[in-house]
């Protein structure tokens, strides 16, 4: 039976999918309406397209430690934290999460249908948002920490130390959680951004009236706290302030840490 594009017009209203998702329908239905829009409800398409515009900047993250070299974080958006923290909407998350632990990045393409009927179901926009996976060489472990906030994740954080213990890694990642620095050491942080706020701290010191020749060393110390606010390394540890946590890790070091924050 010949589809024609007043059919899809028509299945595209009542159901609200895309016009290729619609079209698709359609043609495996042999062009019976009921049984297309039972077909893109069965897929999980049928809405989609009036959600796509929409904001869903609110969702879940999920932290999967597999062994002591091995993890994973998954964001999954939508639109509202009542959705966010609903059982089925959790439970995706978490297996998505374990596949991606264990298999890689591309696992999450497994999820498409079942992302597309949650959709449907939950009458949301939901899809995947970022994804971090560490797999730690020889001599190092992975670690994370997981903020609970009204049943659902909302900051994840993954880290790899080397030279070090899991339950060292898990200490700094809980500090990322609540410090969240953006960079490991100073050295990470872009020239120009260093400049930039030289030349702020610069004007400010003038502006305060401080004398000319101390300026430079005034600016010195002022972005001493410039860079504890951005570089791990250079800030206090949460659990006791008297000490960095570069003097923490002692001869251990983070080479690479991760932090996914809902909104």
């Amino acid at each position: 039976m010949a589809i024609t594009a007043a059919d899809v017009s028509a299945l595209r209203k009542s159901t609200g999918a895309g016009m290729m998702d619609a079209k698709k329908a359609l043609e495996e239905a042999n062009g019976d309406m009921e049984a297309a829009a039972k077909i893109l409800r069965e897929k999980g398409m049928a809405g989609a397209a009036k959600r796509a515009d929409r904001d869903n900047s609110q969702g879940a993250v999920s932290l999967v430690i597999l062994n002591d070299s091995l993890g994973a974080v998954v964001e999954l958006k939508c639109e509202t934290d009542f959705v966010a923290k609903s059982a089925e909407f959790v439970a995706l998350l978490e297996k998505m999460t374990t596949s991606v632990a264990e298999s890689g990045e591309s696992a999450i393409a497994e999820y498409e249908t079942e992302i597309g009927v949650l959709a449907s179901t939950l009458k949301e926009k939901i899809e995947v948002g970022r994804i971090s996976r560490f797999e730690a060489p020889s001599g190092s472990v992975v670690d994370g920490y997981l903020h609970i906030q009204s049943d659902r994740g909302v900051n994840a954080v993954l880290v790899e130390v080397a030279g070090g213990s899991r339950a060292l890694a898990h200490d700094i990642a809980m500090h990322i959680g609540f410090a969240r620095p953006r960079f490991v050491t100073r050295e990470e942080v872009p020239a120009e951004e260093v400049a930039t706020e030289r030349a702020t701290l610069e004007t400010i010191s003038r502006n305060e009236g401080k004398p000319e020749a101390q300026i430079e060393k005034i600016v010195d110390g002022r972005m001493r706290g410039f860079y504890e606010n951005i570089c791990l390394l250079d800030q206090h540890f949460v659990r006791d302030e008297k000490q960095t946590i570069a003097q923490l890790l002692g001869s251990a070091t983070v080479t690479r840490f991760s932090q996914i924050v809902i909104g």
